[in-house]
This record gives structure tokens, C-alpha cells and sequence, in this order.
């Protein structure tokens, strides 16, 4: 089998041979989880499994055009772990933002803030010091008392920050307008297999988080209008009358309303006089964020999520008016939910909302998406399909998105291609994933993009993260429901998301899930696709025609098991089709021999692989 040096070195690293047929290879402290019985080989959560939790409290004061914000929050963290905890992990996401704060590419001035500045911190409502100046995005704090098992921590906080002129994933939209993330001080993941979540947020990779509970309010001046994650809890409070009743109809209506127009805001009349606090409550979630204007317009909808029940999910669009594509969002939003619960993954939409929010960061929260404004109806439709998709990963199931990025951008581009041949029809969406998610990878022969799949994504950084993170992952995933076919699929995946909703499952979980519920072994196909330096690669070596057959024997160059069509052109100008699944190289090396049953002459032999392009498309043709 032909390898470069370089792969052959990945290869034993990660897996240590190159036959198939053989046991995944499994990181040390994932063995300690297995033994631990936290986890197990099943691919369930183990009988002695555990995860921490917190409830939020968090008062903000926001008063644009300042884009100084100030906080309180309480929290009471629980310790459900085996491990006596003699220090917290604090997660200051905002000091990415401080001058000399490690980034994985250029920051602009604009980008530049003080990061989070904690004012005041207390354990268990004794105040201790709290040094913010030399704090990066984690804050390791020894605690007075050690935090037993099964015991609470009540924690105070006060803290400021200032909103970044340029905005990104969070950060001012315009003057008056915010989109507020990763604002509030945190403690960090405390896991069964890692323990602290200590790795340093660069900019790029993104998030891991417990599931908690939170109650928020925000203070904003009269005639800003708030959308955030969670349960809005007392609109007629903050709103008048007429926008209060708007907002009611809008949870019950199909057709989209206009709750604030352009119109509406100039007459400065939406709000209650004065300062408002809008409450909010959200529980077993993994984040909040929250926008802030009185410059965006706000339409409503809703749609039904589950049919049995008739559960309706309110799907919430807030944009500024010369962002065409938005006014056009809320219908993008219902045919996503509504889609992504009735077919793929076919899991009922798990929260009560939606809120589309013109930013700039194509970024998905908890109920909340930040897009940007992408001018084309296509473009603007497939973006907030993608970032609504991640309800599912890493929302619905807590993966870990900083060290597997593929357990979640890699879902969210199956599901995006999925819901795109719905969109514009089998031939556009192949087209259009072959093009924006594959030749990028396939058509770069750089080293760097032999890297495999399951390589932690912390430590990867430009094309070759982005690759294994979304293309390369979503093709394995895909490749995977060819094998098991739709029905199947279905069931392997939604079984395993079952199993580990509401939890925190790594890669093996997923494997072991699928391999279990499938009743498949399906470890050849997981070992090739993401632990081996593999590309997609294959070549006709030789085609062979006989009486009654003909023989098409393809080697595989590159080592993936994708699947193909072979193509028959015969000397009658007809021509057939035969496809391939991935299982033909389940015991197989690296050739595989095809034989297709015919009377007529072949003029020639193509391998054709839609969405799962060949590096060398040259060698895949054969000609009489």
C-alpha cells in the first residue's frame, strides 16, 4: 500500500499498524474512563458517569452608545464528581481581546479592549482578592474550603468589560447595537476524563461548556429592545402594549409579523418610558447570549417542531433594514426547524426559540444565531441553516468543540448538505458542497492535510482545522450513511443522540454508539476515515472484458474507503451505472476487483464520486 514517510510515521502513531479489521486506537485517558466505568465500550455513558453543574444569575447594565457593560452574577456550582476539587477553573473568553493575549492571527485596534475586569469575588459570601491584570482567557482560583463531593459553592462576582469596536463573534454591530457572548466569567468543564478544560481560547477553535441553569436580566436604556437566550419573562413590562400583544400572536402565527419596524422606531414608542430590565430564564444549557439594539427591526414567527404534540418553537429575526437578506429570515428559520425536526436528524427542535441576529460572525449560540448579511437569498438561507443545525451539535449533546471540532462543524455540514438538496436539488447541492466544503482539501497536496481526523483540534490551526473540522469529517459521515442506508442511519444516530443528550460525549462514544446500535463493526471504516493520514484517491488499474462481465479492478491510492459509481459507456452510445459502497474495502488492502455482468461491448470505464472528489480525477477513466 502506498504511503509517503510522513503518513507512514501518522499512521503508527495513531494507530499503530496499517491492517484493517483492528481495535480503534484509544488515548490513555480515555482507557482511565473505560476502567473508571464512566464511560464504556458500548458507546453508552458508563453506570458511574458524572458531570458538573451551575446556576447562573446575571444582572447586566448596558447603556449604548457607551460600550462599557457591568455585571453581577451569582452562582451556586455543584460538585457531582468522585474528586475532591481544591481549586475552580475560571473561563475569561473576553481577554482574547487584551493586547498581548495569544491569537492565532492579526487583531486590529478596533479588536483591542481590557478584557473582563473582575471588581469584587467572594466564595460562599466571603470576599477574597481577585488580580485581573495579568489574567488570560483561564483563571485558576484555590479555594478557602475544598469543594467536596456532592457539595455546593456559592460564588459572587462583579465584573466590567468593554464591547470591541469590531465585531466579530461578539462585539458592536453599529453604534447602538451589541451582540454580547462569552461576556460573563465562567467555571470551566470538570470532566471524567480530562478533569479541567484548561486550554487557552485563541480565537479560532471554539467552545466547551457544562450544562447549567440561568436567569438573566439586562438593563437598557428606554427604546432598546433585547433578544437573548432563553425565555423572555416579562414582556409586558418592558414593552407597550401594542409590540407586547405582537410578540403573543407571533408565538401562534405562521405567517411572519412585524413586530418593530422602521417605522416603529423612529416614533421611539416600542418600549416602556424609562430604563427597562428584560428577564430572561433558560435551564440545562450550555450558553447565553444576548443582543441589544434600538436600531433593528424585529419580526416573529413560529413553526411546529413536533407534530404529535403540535409544539410550537417562535423563530425571531432582529436586523437593520438595508440588510435585504433578513427581511426574508424568519421563513429561512421555520423551514430549518421544521425540516432538521422532521427529517434529519429527526429530532424534535429542543427549545422554546430562535433569534437570527445580523452580525457579523456566522456563529451559533443556544437559541441565537449571529450571521452576517450575505447579500444572495441562497447564500443568506444556507448559513443560518448551518448555524441552526448546531442546535443539535454541540447543543443538544455538550461535545467538546475545542479538542473534536469534527464531533460538531462536521454534523452541522452533513446536515447542511442534507437540507440543501431539499433547497436546490440533488445536483446544485453536490455541486455546491464539492465546491465550498471539498476541493479546498482534495486539490491541496500539503502535508499538513494528511493529518487525521481525529488529531485534537486545539492543537491545528488554518486550512488543515477548518478540512478536518467540517469537509473532510462531514464526507466520513456521509459516506457512513451510504453504508447503512437511511432507515439505519436514522436509527444509529439517533440512538446515540439519545443516549448522550444533555451529556458530554467524545469521539469513541460516537463510534462504540453507532457500531452498538447498528449491530455493525464498523471499526475498519472509522480507523480508515478518521484516525489514518488517508485521502480520497482511487485509479482503474485494469478492465477486463469477457463474454458475459467485465472486470474493473480499482486501487486505492489515497487509503479512504469513500464510495463511487462505476460508470459503463458502452459501443452502442448506452451506458450504465453501478455504485459502490464503502464496504468494498472492508477486507480489502488497497484494490478491490468489480464484476459487472454484460452482454455489450465497453468503450469505456469512469469512477465517479459526486461529492466525494478524487485527488486524481485523470487516473479515473478508462478508454478502449
Amino acid at each position: 500500500m502506498r504511503k509517503s514517510l510522513i503518513a507512514g510515521c501518522l499512521a503508527s502513531l495513531f494507530t499503530g499498524s496499517f491492517s484493517f479489521g483492528q481495535e480503534l486506537y484509544v488515548p490513555r485517558d480515555v482507557k482511565k474512563a473505560y476502567e473508571n466505568e464512566t464511560r464504556s465500550e458500548s458507546g453508552k455513558p458508563g453506570k458511574n458517569y458524572w458531570q458538573n453543574s451551575a446556576k447562573y444569575k446575571i444582572d447586566l447594565q448596558v447603556n449604548p452608545p457607551s460600550r462599557t457593560v457591568k455585571g453581577s452574577e451569582e452562582i451556586i456550582y455543584t460538585n457531582n464528581s468522585p474528586n475532591t476539587l481544591n481549586s475552580l477553573n475560571f473561563k475569561l473568553i473576553l481577554n482574547n481581546h487584551k493586547p498581548g493575549a495569544a491569537r492565532l492571527g492579526q487583531a486590529s485596534e478596533d479588536y483591542m479592549t481590557n478584557g473582563i475586569e473582575i471588581d469584587s469575588y467572594s466564595e460562599n459570601g466571603t470576599k477574597k482578592e481577585w488580580n485581573s491584570k495579568n489574567d488570560g482567557t483561564n483563571k485558576m482560583i484555590k479555594l478557602d474550603t475544598p469543594l467536596q463531593p456532592g457539595e455546593k459553592i456559592n460564588l459572587s462576582i462583579d465584573w466590567h468589560f468593554d464591547v470591541s469596536k469590531q465585531s466579530g463573534r461578539e462585539g458592536a454591530i453599529l453604534e447602538n447595537t451589541f451582540f454580547l457572548a462569552y461576556f460573563y466569567p465562567r467555571v470551566a468543564v470538570y470532566d471524567d476524563y480530562m478533569g479541567w478544560d484548561t486550554m487557552t481560547f485563541f480565537g479560532m477553535q471554539e467552545f466547551y461548556n457544562d450544562f447549567n441553569d440561568y436567569e438573566i436580566s439586562v438593563n437598557v436604556p428606554e427604546g432598546f429592545i433585547v433578544w437573548s437566550t432563553g425565555d423572555l419573562l416579562n414582556a409586558e413590562e418592558v414593552l407597550q402594549k401594542k409590540y407586547a400583544k405582537k410578540l403573543e400572536k407571533s408565538m401562534e402565527s405562521d405567517e411572519v409579523i412585524r413586530i418593530a419596524t422602521p417605522e416603529d422606531l423612529k416614533k421611539k414608542e416600542i418600549t416602556k418610558d424609562g430604563n427597562n430590565t428584560w428577564k430572561w430564564k433558560a435551564s440545562n444549557i450550555t450558553d447565553i447570549a444576548i443582543a441589544i439594539s434600538n436600531e433593528y427591526n424585529w419580526d416573529a414567527a413560529s413553526v411546529v417542531v413536533d407534530s404529535t404534540s403540535n409544539r410550537r418553537v417562535s423563530v425571531q429575526a432582529a436586523y437593520d433594514n438595508v440588510s435585504e437578506d433578513f427581511h426574508q429570515m424568519v421563513n429561512y428559520g421555520q423551514h430549518a426547524l421544521n425540516w432538521f425536526s422532521h427529517h434529519y436528524p429527526g429530532i424534535a427542535y429542543p427549545y422554546s426559540k430562535s433569534t437570527l441576529v445580523r452580525g457579523h460572525g456566522d456563529m451559533e449560540y443556544p437559541m441565537m444565531v449571529n450571521d452576517n448579511s450575505h447579500g444572495e437569498p441562497e447564500l443568506a438561507r444556507f448559513v443560518a441553516e448551518h448555524e441552526i443545525a448546531h442546535t443539535y451539535f454541540p447543543f443538544y449533546m455538550g461535545t467538546n468543540e475545542t479538542r473534536f471540532g469534527f464531533m460538531d462543524e462536521g454534523w452541522a455540514t452533513t446536515l447542511e448538505h442534507l437540507i440543501g438538496i431539499e433547497d436546490i436539488g440533488e445536483e446544485n447541492a453536490i455541486e455546491s458542497f464539492k465546491n465550498f466544503r471539498v476541493q479546498r482539501w482534495i486539490n491541496d497536496d500539503n502535508m499538513e492535510q494528511d493529518v487525521p481526523i481525529i488529531t485534537p483540534s486545539n492543537i491545528l490551526s488554518g486550512p488543515v482545522y477548518r478540512n478536518n473540522s467540517y469537509g473532510k469529517a462531514a464526507l466520513g459521515y456521509l459516506a457512513l450513511k451510504d453504508i447503512l442506508g437511511d432507515e439505519l442511519f436514522k436509527k444509529a444516530l439517533q440512538g446515540y443522540m439519545d443516549r448522550w443528550n444533555g451529556k458530554h460525549p467524545i469521539p469513541w462514544d460516537f463510534f462504540y454508539s453507532i457500531n452498538d446500535i447498528s449491530g455493525k463493526d464498523l471499526n475498519w471504516f472509522w480507523d480508515n476515515w478518521y484516525f489514518k493520514p488517508n485521502h480520497i484517491d482511487f485509479e482503474i488499474k485494469k478492465v477486463t472484458q469477457n463474454d458475459n462481465s467485465v472486470e474493473v479492478l480499482v486501487f486505492n491510492i489515497g487509503g479512504m474507503p469513500a464510495p463511487f459509481d462505476v460508470k459503463l459507456t458502452f459501443a452502442d452510445g448506452s451506458s450504465k451505472s453501478i455504485h459502490q459502497k464503502s464496504t468494498i474495502w472492508e477486507n480489502a488492502e488497497d484494490e478491490f476487483s468489480i464484476q459487472i455482468e454484460t452482454d455489450k461491448q465497453v468503450e469505456a470505464v469512469t469512477l465517479e464520486g459526486g461529492i466525494w472528489m478524487d485527488a486524481t480525477p485523470e487516473n479515473n477513466t478508462w478508454k478502449k
